[in-house]
Order: C-alpha cells, then structure tokens, then sequence
C-alpha cells in the first residue's frame, strides 16, 4: 500500500510515495501549462508584435542604412518559420501565465516536509512568488530595448542586419526565464529556512559568494554585453538575497522561542560530562 503526503503522519514519507507525490504535481504543472499555452495559442500575432516591439526595425525613411541610430530589418526565415514561432511565443506566454499553478505545486511537494504551525506560509509564498516571478519577467522586457541595440551597434556600417524573428524571441525568451527564475532564489532560501534546512547564520555566511556567483551568473545568462543589462540581474537578486536573510533571522529567532530546548543546524551538540559515563 502507497502512502500519499495526506495519508502519511507529518514528516514521514516513504521515498515511493515522496516520488508518486512528485509525479501527481509534474502532471498537475504540466497541464496548466498545456491549458494557458492553447489560450496564448488564440493570440499568438498579439503576443508576437508585443514581443519584436522593442527591435529597433527599419522603417522606410531610414532604410538599411548606416548611421548613427543602428537599425534592422525584422524577418521571418523559411516556410515553417512563422509557425515555429508561434508555438514559441505561445508556450513562453503558457509557462508565466500558468505560474501560479506550477509555484503552488512546488510548494505542496515540500510543504509534508514542514510543520503545521508552518504550513501557513503557503498562501505567503504564493503571495510572494507570483510577483517576483512576473517582476523579474518585466524587468527582462524592459531592458530587451538596450540589449537589442547594443548588439546591433556591433553590425558593419556597410552592411545591413537582418534580424530573424525567431532568433529575437529565443533571445527574449531566455532573458524572461532567467529573470523570473532568479528572482525566485531568496524565496527558495527562505523556503528551506522554513523547513530547517539551512539557518539564517548560514546563510549570511553565503553573503561574499552569493555576490560573486550571482554577478557571474547574471554576466553569463544575459544575453548582451552591456553592463545595465547585467547590473538590472545582479543588482534586485543579491538585494533580495538579502532581504531573506533578514526574513530567516527573523524566523529563526521565533522557533528560538517556541522550542528553547532544540539546538539550531549551526550549533553543536554539547560534549558528554565524565560523570555520565560512571553509569
């Protein structure tokens, strides 16, 4: 017989019911998923001239021609192009439009895991991941103009750039992703703070390395060389890195209270006395 997360006494699970409870929440994700990706689906030419908006094309005055504000002539390669596109731009809408869905799931899979004084967090985290998800996605919009222009700045001034439409939505897509994810990270650390993985000392103790990982990480996963697209990255998550140590410490002290007697992860156990061994 399965034990199922409900059906489990609190903390316990077996590792076949922790990997059924795993597959249950993928299928549930994946369908909303599959449901807001149909639902883009019907608005897909909305969703791609939302999308190339901020390409700085060629109009008719300018041409392709060189000049001081660089420009491009947006296209479309092949016959299957305009197609592929489509179902890009839909399952990019898709995977931020069936965000709460996939955020809550993620939350009920470790949510056994925690106590029921704890559980209450839920709606917290729901509360909070949404928008730090959708704000890290505006942010990538909004800094896909100057990344755009900073790469056509390095076209020859006798040439003319053509710029494939699916080239750029890849290129968006990969900034929108990252940007939401990342925004994401100080809620991860504050989850497993909650679930007594990690203690608030801890993670201060992170503060030099999370700095450097996450500016290395943001110069990488941009998809320009300009330092304002890296900075607009780098800049929100280690502030929000912060913030959650703050949100931890907090925490911390709380179970510090409830449980007196309970040892924090960073503290070791006291030695035995010699008297004890006398028995």
């Amino acid at each position: 017989m399965i034990t199922t997360a409900s059906e489990a006494p609190q903390g316990h699970m077996t590792i076949t019911a922790h990997l059924r409870e795993l597959r249950i929440r993928l299928c549930k994700a994946v369908g909303a998923l599959l449901v807001t990706t149909v639902i883009a689906g019907l608005f897909y030419k909305q969703l791609i001239d939302f999308v190339i908006d901020p390409l700085p094309g060629c109009d008719s005055a300018t041409g392709g021609s060189a000049g001081p504000q660089r420009c491009g002539i947006v296209s479309t390669n092949g016959l299957l192009s305009p197609f592929t596109l489509a179902l890009k731009v839909s399952l990019t809408a898709g995977l931020i439009g069936a965000s709460p869905v996939w955020l809550y799931q993620l939350w009920a899979f470790i949510a056994p895991g925690l106590h029921r004084n704890e559980k209450k967090y839920t709606l917290a985290f729901l509360g909070a991941g949404i928008p730090l998800f959708l704000v890290g996605a505006t942010i990538a919009y909004a800094t896909l103009p100057t990344t755009a222009r900073v790469l056509i700045s390095f076209t020859p001034d006798q040439a003319t750039n053509i710029l494939p439409v699916d080239d750029f939505l890849d290129l968006a897509t990969r900034a929108v992703v990252v940007f939401g994810l990342a925004f994401e990270l100080p809620l991860v650390l504050i989850m497993l703070n909650l679930a007594g993985v990690v203690s608030a000392r801890r993670m201060a103790g992170w503060w030099r390395h999370m700095v450097i990982g996450v500016t290395v990480f943001a110069a990488i996963a941009t998809p320009s060389s300009d330092p304002l697209t890296m900075l607009a990255l780098a800049v929100p998550v280690v502030a929000l890195y912060l913030l959650a140590c703050v949100v931890a410490r907090l925490n911390d002290r709380r179970s510090a209270r409830n449980t007196p007697d309970t040892l924090s992860p960073d503290e070791p156990s006291p030695l035995p006395q010699p008297h004890e061994y006398s028995h």
